[in-house]
Protein backbone atom coordinates (compact mmCIF):
# COMPACT_ATOMS: atom_id res chain seq x y z
CA UNK A 1 0.00 0.00 0.00
CA UNK A 2 1.45 3.63 -0.82
CA UNK A 3 0.20 7.19 0.02
CA UNK A 4 1.17 10.35 -1.68
CA UNK A 5 2.95 12.56 0.21
CA UNK A 6 3.22 16.53 -1.37
CA UNK A 7 5.83 18.32 -0.04
CA UNK A 8 6.08 22.02 -1.86
CA UNK A 9 9.78 22.97 -3.06
CA UNK A 10 10.84 25.92 -0.89
CA UNK A 11 13.72 28.66 -2.00
CA UNK A 12 16.01 29.83 0.55
CA UNK A 13 18.77 32.55 -0.52
CA UNK A 14 21.50 32.63 1.62
CA UNK A 15 24.55 35.06 1.55
CA UNK A 16 28.18 33.54 1.18
CA UNK A 17 29.68 32.89 4.32
CA UNK A 18 26.56 32.84 7.02
CA UNK A 19 24.53 30.04 8.31
CA UNK A 20 21.86 28.22 6.55
CA UNK A 21 18.66 26.81 8.85
CA UNK A 22 16.45 24.36 7.45
CA UNK A 23 13.15 23.05 9.05
CA UNK A 24 10.88 20.30 9.41
CA UNK A 25 6.99 21.89 9.35
CA UNK A 26 5.69 18.51 10.21
CA UNK A 27 5.41 16.47 12.85
CA UNK A 28 8.01 13.79 12.93
CA UNK A 29 8.15 10.57 15.01
CA UNK A 30 11.23 8.26 15.11
CA UNK A 31 11.04 4.73 15.95
CA UNK A 32 13.50 1.71 15.89
CA UNK A 33 13.16 0.80 12.03
CA UNK A 34 12.86 4.60 11.10
CA UNK A 35 15.82 6.94 10.47
CA UNK A 36 15.85 10.73 9.31
CA UNK A 37 18.70 11.70 6.63
CA UNK A 38 19.22 14.74 5.91
CA UNK A 39 20.42 14.51 2.11
CA UNK A 40 22.16 17.04 -0.49
CA UNK A 41 21.30 16.66 -4.32
CA UNK A 42 20.02 13.36 -3.54
CA UNK A 43 23.15 11.06 -2.80
CA UNK A 44 25.18 13.45 -0.72
CA UNK A 45 24.25 12.63 3.19
CA UNK A 46 24.79 15.16 5.32
CA UNK A 47 23.18 14.11 8.69
CA UNK A 48 21.21 11.27 10.19
CA UNK A 49 18.77 11.38 13.13
CA UNK A 50 17.99 7.73 14.71
CA UNK A 51 16.09 6.37 17.66
CA UNK A 52 17.03 7.12 20.64
CA UNK A 53 20.84 7.81 19.37
CA UNK A 54 22.48 11.04 19.54
CA UNK A 55 22.76 12.73 16.11
CA UNK A 56 25.26 11.74 13.40
CA UNK A 57 26.71 14.05 10.91
CA UNK A 58 28.87 12.47 8.08
CA UNK A 59 32.48 13.37 7.25
CA UNK A 60 32.14 15.84 4.57
CA UNK A 61 30.39 18.14 6.67
CA UNK A 62 31.40 17.38 10.16
CA UNK A 63 32.54 20.72 12.48
CA UNK A 64 30.34 22.74 10.02
CA UNK A 65 26.29 21.06 10.43
CA UNK A 66 24.37 20.54 13.71
CA UNK A 67 21.29 19.17 14.37
CA UNK A 68 18.47 20.35 16.50
CA UNK A 69 16.96 17.00 18.28
CA UNK A 70 13.25 18.98 19.32
CA UNK A 71 11.94 19.73 15.46
CA UNK A 72 14.85 18.01 13.90
CA UNK A 73 16.41 21.21 11.91
CA UNK A 74 19.96 21.20 9.94
CA UNK A 75 21.77 24.18 10.33
CA UNK A 76 24.83 24.61 8.21
CA UNK A 77 27.40 27.38 8.96
CA UNK A 78 29.61 29.29 7.20
CA UNK A 79 28.08 28.37 3.58
CA UNK A 80 30.07 28.47 0.49
CA UNK A 81 29.34 28.80 -3.15
CA UNK A 82 29.28 25.41 -3.91
CA UNK A 83 26.97 24.88 -0.57
CA UNK A 84 24.11 25.66 -3.30
CA UNK A 85 21.47 22.70 -4.33
CA UNK A 86 18.49 20.76 -3.52
CA UNK A 87 18.50 19.34 0.50
CA UNK A 88 15.73 17.11 1.45
CA UNK A 89 14.60 15.47 4.90
CA UNK A 90 13.67 11.63 4.27
CA UNK A 91 12.74 9.46 6.34
CA UNK A 92 14.75 5.75 5.75
CA UNK A 93 12.08 2.97 7.01
CA UNK A 94 10.74 0.23 5.34
CA UNK A 95 9.87 2.64 2.51
CA UNK A 96 11.39 6.25 1.92
CA UNK A 97 9.65 9.09 2.40
CA UNK A 98 10.67 12.88 1.59
CA UNK A 99 9.08 15.25 4.05
CA UNK A 100 11.13 18.80 3.27
CA UNK A 101 12.68 20.01 0.37
CA UNK A 102 14.66 23.02 -0.22
CA UNK A 103 16.45 24.95 -3.26
CA UNK A 104 18.92 26.58 -1.66
CA UNK A 105 20.71 28.78 -3.35
CA UNK A 106 24.02 30.46 -1.99
CA UNK A 107 24.75 34.16 -3.24
CA UNK A 108 28.33 35.65 -3.34
CA UNK A 109 27.71 39.65 -3.77
CA UNK A 110 31.37 40.75 -3.67
CA UNK A 111 31.89 42.15 -7.65
CA UNK A 112 35.29 42.22 -9.47
CA UNK A 113 35.45 45.37 -11.73
CA UNK A 114 38.09 45.81 -14.46
CA UNK A 115 38.90 47.42 -17.90
CA UNK A 116 40.02 44.52 -19.79
CA UNK A 117 41.54 46.77 -23.03
CA UNK A 118 41.56 50.03 -24.38
CA UNK A 119 42.40 51.42 -27.81
CA UNK A 120 41.24 53.79 -30.18
CA UNK A 121 42.62 57.00 -31.64
CA UNK A 122 44.18 60.10 -31.01
CA UNK A 123 40.79 61.66 -30.81
CA UNK A 124 39.20 59.02 -28.98
CA UNK A 125 39.59 55.86 -27.19
CA UNK A 126 37.22 52.63 -26.47
CA UNK A 127 37.11 50.69 -22.95
CA UNK A 128 36.18 46.99 -22.69
CA UNK A 129 34.76 46.94 -19.32
CA UNK A 130 33.71 43.55 -17.33
CA UNK A 131 31.86 43.38 -14.15
CA UNK A 132 31.51 39.89 -12.33
CA UNK A 133 30.98 37.73 -9.49
CA UNK A 134 32.09 33.57 -9.14
CA UNK A 135 28.95 33.09 -11.47
CA UNK A 136 27.68 35.58 -13.29
CA UNK A 137 29.40 38.72 -15.79
CA UNK A 138 28.61 41.43 -17.64
CA UNK A 139 30.53 43.10 -20.68
CA UNK A 140 29.86 46.75 -22.01
CA UNK A 141 31.88 48.98 -24.04
CA UNK A 142 32.45 52.51 -23.85
CA UNK A 143 33.87 54.86 -26.59
CA UNK A 144 34.98 57.88 -25.30
CA UNK A 145 36.66 61.44 -26.41
CA UNK A 146 38.17 64.22 -23.85
CA UNK A 147 34.15 65.95 -23.66
CA UNK A 148 31.95 62.74 -23.42
CA UNK A 149 31.28 59.10 -23.37
CA UNK A 150 29.19 56.81 -24.65
CA UNK A 151 27.86 53.32 -25.02
CA UNK A 152 29.23 51.30 -27.93
CA UNK A 153 27.96 48.23 -27.19
CA UNK A 154 26.74 45.04 -24.44
CA UNK A 155 26.94 41.58 -24.10
CA UNK A 156 25.32 39.90 -21.37
CA UNK A 157 26.48 36.83 -19.81
CA UNK A 158 22.82 35.26 -18.29
CA UNK A 159 23.47 34.98 -14.40
CA UNK A 160 23.50 30.82 -12.97
CA UNK A 161 21.91 31.77 -10.07
CA UNK A 162 18.41 33.68 -9.02
CA UNK A 163 17.67 36.89 -8.63
CA UNK A 164 20.52 38.82 -9.26
CA UNK A 165 21.27 41.46 -11.68
CA UNK A 166 23.82 44.23 -13.01
CA UNK A 167 24.45 47.15 -14.18
CA UNK A 168 27.13 49.12 -15.47
CA UNK A 169 27.94 52.75 -16.15
CA UNK A 170 29.97 55.63 -16.27
CA UNK A 171 29.77 58.71 -13.58
CA UNK A 172 31.75 61.63 -14.30
CA UNK A 173 35.39 60.26 -14.41
CA UNK A 174 34.04 56.93 -12.59
CA UNK A 175 33.35 53.48 -13.95
CA UNK A 176 30.79 52.03 -11.91
CA UNK A 177 28.91 48.57 -11.85
CA UNK A 178 26.34 47.41 -8.92
CA UNK A 179 25.74 44.24 -8.57
CA UNK A 180 22.12 43.25 -6.43
CA UNK A 181 20.45 39.71 -5.40
CA UNK A 182 18.03 38.37 -2.88
CA UNK A 183 20.37 38.94 0.12
CA UNK A 184 22.22 42.15 -0.79
CA UNK A 185 23.61 44.96 -2.59
CA UNK A 186 27.42 45.83 -3.87
CA UNK A 187 29.20 48.18 -6.26
CA UNK A 188 32.72 48.46 -7.35
CA UNK A 189 34.02 51.63 -9.17
CA UNK A 190 37.20 52.57 -11.09
CA UNK A 191 38.68 55.62 -11.64
CA UNK A 192 39.65 56.13 -15.41
CA UNK A 193 41.09 59.57 -17.11
CA UNK A 194 40.29 58.92 -21.17
CA UNK A 195 42.22 62.45 -21.42
CA UNK A 196 45.45 60.75 -20.16
CA UNK A 197 45.05 57.78 -22.01
CA UNK A 198 44.34 59.75 -25.87
CA UNK A 199 48.17 61.53 -24.22
CA UNK A 200 49.24 58.57 -24.44
CA UNK A 201 47.67 57.02 -27.90
CA UNK A 202 48.46 59.94 -29.36
CA UNK A 203 52.48 60.42 -28.18
CA UNK A 204 52.58 56.28 -28.87
CA UNK A 205 51.44 57.36 -32.42
CA UNK A 206 53.95 60.25 -32.46
CA UNK A 207 56.72 58.10 -31.14
CA UNK A 208 55.79 55.56 -33.94
CA UNK A 209 56.03 58.02 -36.72
CA UNK A 210 59.10 59.65 -35.35
CA UNK A 211 60.93 56.61 -35.31
CA UNK A 212 59.74 55.38 -39.10
CA UNK A 213 61.09 58.98 -40.18
CA UNK A 214 64.50 58.10 -38.37
CA UNK A 215 64.88 54.80 -40.17
CA UNK A 216 64.24 56.38 -43.31
CA UNK A 217 66.43 59.26 -42.96
CA UNK A 218 68.86 56.56 -42.02
CA UNK A 219 68.64 54.66 -45.13
CA UNK A 220 68.42 57.93 -47.15
CA UNK A 221 71.90 59.24 -46.38
CA UNK A 222 73.12 55.67 -46.73
CA UNK A 223 71.62 55.51 -50.04
CA UNK A 224 73.14 58.55 -50.93
CA UNK A 225 76.59 57.97 -49.65
CA UNK A 226 76.75 54.57 -51.19
CA UNK A 227 76.00 56.74 -54.61
CA UNK A 228 78.83 59.20 -53.94
CA UNK A 229 81.76 56.99 -53.37
CA UNK A 230 80.58 54.74 -56.67
CA UNK A 231 80.92 58.01 -58.46
CA UNK A 232 84.44 58.64 -57.05
CA UNK A 233 85.44 55.64 -57.94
Amino acid sequence: CSFMHIILLQYVFVRHGKDLHLDIKKSVKLDKKTDLFWKCNKTNNVAKYGFNIDPVVFDKYEGRAELFGQNYSLVLKNVQHNDSGDYTAVLAGGQDQKIAEYKVIVQVSPVNLTVDSVSGSSESCVLAVNCSTVDSSIHHSFRCDDKNCSQVKEKTFKPTNYSSSFTVYLQQDFILCNHSNQVSWEYSKIKFDCKATLIQISTSAGLFLLSVFIALCIVTKCKSQCVFKQQQQ
